[in-house]
């Protein structure tokens, strides 16, 4: 590494292609490798391609075969997608729990060390946003279609469990007693949704904005490596962790886009009677797809950003929907009172090791986790490409709290109301299906037919969104870091995002969303283990206030 001198506010030289040069003092690498040298430049058929022929190559070929597989023997795949999740999580839970813990504390240690002194982008770096900027958009990328499909039907089967006390209670449950029961089911449900999640997406967010902004790399997942591995990143080192970025960023897209579809469908049909069927799944992946091709056609500006903005203030409305119609005196003093469940069973929820709750550690924590991990990759560039300018105490203390409250009041919202309706004598949000709670809790609810369509769009918006950041991001890691490469490349990531979720959808499900994620999430889990000294090295070698 070579320390580099401060630079002017306006200068506007380019460390590499897409990144700004830090402003101020910041501790540049000196390294010989220019990004896109060993892309692939051509315009043959009809069309720009420019793209890393190594990771392009062996990933669309992996996700091609798979695709391939999985439609044609969707009977044969099932069983050994369950067996594949079975195994995993009966054996290597642990590891999830052990590695999000790790992503947590380093988060909060690093807040109150010198380190976090470090400004992202150099000594004299400005933000690009605002505060209510910032936060709003921490506040979307918070916001996604698990929230929609998790928000009522996590809190209402965690109450169900706790309340009979089996092994799928998280805990051990509080059987026979229903505030204990209460307590404990929203505790567990912002557990999933609450720090370790966001831990997660810091570190990741963090380590991308530090080697890039400040040390002038790509912004890839390699780039943040470079402490361990030097000039080998980029070699097959850096190319195995980008094509395992990518695998992982894939599935789990694919794994929400699947809840989605079968939500909408669910949806659909209880508000229009159409068949809730895989044949419906499909087309509505399909058009959904289509409709998503059109906002990568047209472009970041116009495309996702109009419909993030619209997602966000329909969220918003049914949010204070909730709150003001549903049991509103409950939702506000649930809020406190949940936040003080969750800190009192924090430790207890993470512990890895000696849990007599299996079912709950293995069914749910397990995959959240690698769910989570799975998506770091693209909720960390995202992040890590609006916080430039902030320092890492600023940028650790607003990732993990703004993101986490939003969550909390989301889940109080709309988990105390379903709740309050099952211990009121509605028991049809228990009975319902998982894609259907939503809409059987909001069925008790004044406007119904108006808030279900409102949630039914939510979902397909979320749906469209993701595929098109998702593939922008899988576009740039298989363009070698180039954040403007052509746009027939994101068309054929945001096809391939959709051709995933169909194959996993007909080939065993829920369970097979589910192993794909925990299969894809766990080689991503040892390498963000790496990360994690990686990223203190990259802060040490870094000056600060």
């Amino acid at each position: 590494m070579s320390q580099t001198p401060g630079n002017n506010d306006n200068e506007k030289d380019q460390t590499s292609e897409g990144i700004p040069a830090p402003t101020g003092k910041a501790n540049l690498i000196d390294t010989d490798y220019v990004i896109g040298q060993d892309n692939i430049q051509t315009d043959k058929f009809g069309f720009s391609v420019d793209l890393h022929g190594k990771v392009f190559t062996v990933s669309s070929l992996v996700i091609l075969l798979f695709v391939i597989v999985t439609l044609a023997l969707p009977e044969q795949m099932a069983p050994i997608f369950n067996g594949a999740k079975s195994f995993l999580t009966d054996n290597l839970s642990w590891l999830f729990l052990f590695a999000a813990n790790i992503f947590v504390i380093l988060a909060v240690v690093l807040i109150f060390t010198p380190l976090s002194r470090v400004r992202i982008g150099g000594m004299h770096a400005k933000p690009d946003f605002s505060y209510a900027g910032w936060f709003a958009m921490l506040f979307a990328a918070g916001m996604g279609i698990g929230l929609m499909f998790y928000g009522v039907s996590e809190p209402i089967t965690h109450f169900g469990t706790s309340m009979t006390g089996d092994s799928w209670a998280p805990l051990g449950g509080a059987e026979g007693n229903q505030a204990g029961a209460q307590s404990l089911a929203m505790a567990a449900t912002i557990f999933h949704w609450g720090l370790h999640p966001w831990g997660i997406y810091a570190i990741v967010a963090l380590s991308l904005a530090l080697f890039s902004y400040n040390k002038g790399l790509p912004l890839t997942m390699r780039s943040i490596f470079y402490p361990i591995l030097g000039e080998r990143i980029w070699g097959w080192p850096g190319h195995v962790i980008d094509i395992l970025a990518v695998f992982a960023t894939l599935f789990g897209l694919a794994t929400s886009l699947g809840l989605g579809a079968s939500q909408a469908s669910a949806g659909l049909n209880y508000l229009f009677g159409t068949p809730n069927t895989d044949v419906t799944m499909v087309i509505l992946i399909i058009g959904i797809t289509l409709v998503a091709l059109l906002s990568v056609m047209l472009g970041v500006d116009k495309g996702v950003q109009r419909l993030s903005q619209i997602n966000m203030a329909l969220a918003f409305l049914l949010l204070l929907f909730v709150i003001f119609v549903g049991p509103t005196m409950l939702i506000a003093t649930g809020f406190i009172e949940n936040m003080g469940s969750y800190l009192k069973n924090l430790p207890g929820l993470a512990m890895p090791f000696g849990r007599e709750d299996s079912d709950f550690v293995h069914g749910w924590t397990a995959f959240y986790w690698a769910w989570w991990i799975s998506w770091s990759p693209f909720v960390g560039m995202f992040i890590a490409r609006v916080s430039r300018g902030r320092t890492v105490r600023e940028f650790l203390i607003a990732v993990l709290l703004v993101p986490t409250v939003v969550s909390v009041i989301w889940m109080t919202a709309f988990g105390d109301t379903a709740i309050s309706q099952l211990t009121n004598g509605f028991d049809g949000v228990k009975d319902a299906a998982l894609e259907l709670q939503l809409f059987t809790m909001l069925g008790q609810l004044p406007l119904s037919s108006i808030t279900s369509f409102v949630g039914i769009v939510l979902v397909m918006v979320f749906f469209i969104t993701s595929s098109d950041s998702g593939s922008l991001v899988i576009d740039s890691i298989t363009a070698g870091g180039k954040v403007d490469a052509p746009k027939p490349q994101r068309v054929f990531w945001a096809l391939i995002e959709g051709a995933i979720a169909i194959a996993l959808l007909l080939g065993g499900g829920l369970t097979a969303l589910q192993a794909a994620v925990i299969t894809t999430g766990l080689p991503f889990t040892l390498v963000l283990l790496a990360a994690c000294y990686a990223i203190i090295q990259g802060l040490r070698s870094e000056p600060r206030y």
